[in-house]
């Protein structure tokens, strides 16, 4: 519950202020007057009339009404300040600076609980326990600094924790990054990450609020109303980029599949932000850039001119930018040489354009005019200047200043001599503008932000999914664990995705039927075993009766094995799907290049079920090896088309058989005309 009186308190108590501004209850004291804060400030301190020229009362029951109560007192403390508050002060927002909660002990975790259940009794907000506070345009209450320059069209941020909240804010003041409001939800205890972007969502105003939002996540506590608000927020023209810390530990846990093996939590968060529309960052460094970048005009394609008078960097940002599947393009012709003509000589327009160290303001405000209003292909502008020692880099950022102002095109500013040309640096800053200090980490954060997806569809595919009959297969499996290939095949042909002909049999007879009437080469597989291939019971290319023969009998005598499945042998590119359930989340699908090799490459892409086609293309096209899908070197590419179909059936299955908790669909078989499932497995969980 977010109320007025934690946005804009018209009075606000430091329960536990103090002279000494290196405590929490002197520095948010100290930060709360040098902030301008308009309204009626208090303190509580039983040995002081005064407290940093602030009045000072020695308990809650001689304070006024207050509007808002911050807490920098002990944790047992705290349960009986926040009642007496609440009850009897008309206090309807809470910050509670301090720890010793549940995030230590048992006996804090219940102390937490009086609060949490004090505060929503009275129908107030409640900010940590455990955290550094809020800031916004109204009220600086938090005790650490920096205090980064505070406007409503600034940056919101909103952090699981204070010290990185405030190593983001370290991060961003040096590039000029400007802050609407800063959030430290420390334990959640009432408001998390997902309640402050409802709040902002259910409560946004175009015209007034911030369009960037950066979150710095530990714990995504409901992924469904994260993905509501934040999808919402960025159609409504919000921009939001957020990293998600401690998502390295694997969800496979004693994994029986490929998916099992390559899904982990990371890849349920990876196709969170993928379906909200989210950019991942995984630094502080990334996550301020991209903030950063979302201040500047929008970016319209993916071809860039680099403005530089260091060859160096230029090539290093031209590398980043590539491995992001961005372009610098080849500048030439008429323009260009016309260009050359208006450099010193010596200077490269190739792109990156040199203009050299000895190069002028002038020369650079004609590099840019060129890209402006000549070179017609180029979409966006970066220019690296620093100090060479030759020209005067004050005149040189006033021109870039002018150019930022009046350029339809974006222009990047990369300006990395922070201590030799500081000064020069600051003026700029002042005038509104941000640096990128660092040329590599502006080209990752470009591609980040460019191959960033749109919010997805909240619409099912249905098409061709045949739902009744999927729910009969589903209801009449009798057991948990891998169900039978015949099972597998039936839920497969009812979710419409093509399957090859096959026979399960542990009769040699039959099976050898069946091998002479679909026609040699024919694929013999053991079932039983999970992973076939570790046990040899995988054999290709079976061109006579004979060998089938063999064959049978060797792969009857592996340890568990049941029958023999038998398929006609065909040719293709192979594909991966695969899909497993994480608890929240639900259903996690990931599609790549297959074969054996899979869990080894972990070349895979994550979704978050159900998928839409567009979802779909984006997350093929995001896989390292999508030039091998899309055909390359004269290899025919795969049906494209048919293999998104395919994913998003399989998308569509799981939604209505949620029993289903991971699955295979290890090989895929693709050609340029069709796509076809050649191996699966299901393991089913029901209650």
């Amino acid at each position: 519950m977010i109320t007025p009186q934690l946005l804009r308190p018209t009075s606000i108590v430091v329960v536990g202020a103090s002279n000494n501004v290196h405590k929490p209850g002197g520095a948010i004291l100290r930060n709360l007057i040098a902030g301008g804060f308009k309204g009626e400030l208090r303190a509580i301190n039983p040995k002081e009339s005064e407290v940093q020229g602030i009045q000072s009362f020695a308990s809650v029951a001689d304070l006024p009404d207050t509007d808002l109560a911050i807490l920098a007192i002990p944790a047992e403390l705290c349960p009986d300040t926040v009642e007496a508050l609440a009850a009897t002060k008309q206090t309807r927002a809470f910050i509670i600076l301090s720890a010793g909660f549940g995030e230590e002990t048992h006996e804090g975790a219940i102390l937490e609980d009086r609060i949490l259940e004090t505060v929503n009794a009275h129908g107030a907000s409640l900010i940590g326990p455990n955290c550094i506070g809020l800031m916004n345009t109204w009220h600086h209450s938090v005790f650490t600094q920096p205090i980064p320059n505070l406007n409503p069209q600034g940056v919101d941020l909103i952090s699981s924790s204070g010290a990185t909240a405030v190593f983001i804010l370290e991060s961003a003041v040096t590039k000029g990054l400007q802050f609407n409001s800063v959030w430290s939800v420390g334990n959640a205890k009432q408001i998390g990450v997902e309640d402050v972007l409802q709040h902002m969502d259910e409560n946004f105003d175009a015209e007034k609020d911030s369009h960037i939002k950066l979150l710095y996540i530990e714990s995504i506590a409901d992924p469904d109303r994260l993905l509501l608000h934040a999808a919402s927020l960025i159609r409504k023209g919000c921009r939001i980029a957020a990293i998600k810390a401690g998502s390295s530990e694997s969800g496979s846990r004693a994994a029986s599949s490929h998916t099992g093996a390559i899904a982990s939590s990371d890849s349920a968060v990876e196709a969170l932000f993928r379906k909200a529309g989210i950019v991942r960052c995984f630094s502080r460094e990334e996550l301020t850039t991209v903030g950063c970048i979302f201040t500047l005009p929008e970016l319209n394609g993916r071809n860039f001119a680099i403005v530089t008078h260091a060859g160096g960097p230029g090539v290093m940002l031209t590398d980043a930018l590539s491995k992001g599947d961005l372009h610098v393009p080849k500048i030439e012709g008429p323009l260009a040489a016309e260009l050359k003509e208006k450099l010193y000589p010596g200077a490269s327009v190739a792109n990156p354009i040199d203009i050299l160290a000895t190069g002028t303001p002038e020369h650079l405000g004609i590099a840019i005019d060129y890209c402006e209003e000549k070179f017609e292909h180029i979409d966006a502008i970066l220019v690296i200047f620093g100090t060479p020692g030759l020209v005067t880099v004050f005149e040189a950022y006033e021109v870039l200043h002018q150019k930022m102002l009046t350029c339809k095109k974006p222009i990047f500013p990369v300006l990395p001599s922070i201590h030799t040309a500081g000064e020069e640096v600051a003026t700029f800053l002042q005038k509104g503008h941000v640096n990128f200090a660092d040329e590599v980490t502006l080209g990752t954060a470009l591609s980040r932000i460019v191959n960033a997806p749109r919010p997805a569809s909240c619409q099912i595919e249905l098409q061709g999914v045949d739902v009744p009959r999927i729910r009969r297969i589903i209801d009449s499996i009798p057991e948990n664990g891998y169900i039978e290939p015949h099972q597998v095949n039936a839920l497969l042909h009812a979710a419409g995705i093509p399957v090859v002909d096959e026979f399960v049999s542990g009769n040699k007879k039959e099976v050898l039927a069946f091998a002479r009437r679909c026609g040699f080469p024919v694929v013999a597989k053991v079932v039983g075993p999970v992973h076939k291939s570790d046990v040899g019971g995988v054999v290709l290319n079976i061109k006579e009766e004979k060998h089938l023969a063999l064959e049978f009998d060797r792969m009857m005598t592996i340890p568990d094995a049941t029958a023999i499945m038998v398929q006609p042998m065909l040719k293709g590119t192979e594909l991966f799907i695969g899909a497993k359930y994480e608890e929240k989340f639900g259903h996690v699908v990931l599609c790549g290049l297959g074969g054996i090799f899979v869990e080894v490459l972990k070349d895979v892409s994550s979704g978050l079920a159900p998928l839409t086609c567009e979802e779909a293309y984006s997350m093929i096209h995001s896989l390292r090896a999508y030039k091998i899908i899309k055909g390359t070197r004269g290899q025919k590419g795969v049906d494209e088309q048919k293999f998104v179909e395919i994913i998003v059936r399989l998308s569509t299955l799981l939604r209505f058989a949620t029993e289903i908790k991971e699955m295979d669909i290890n090989p895929l078989l693709a050609t340029e005309k069709s796509v076809i499932a050649v191996d699966a497995r299901i393991r089913i969980e029901k209650k």
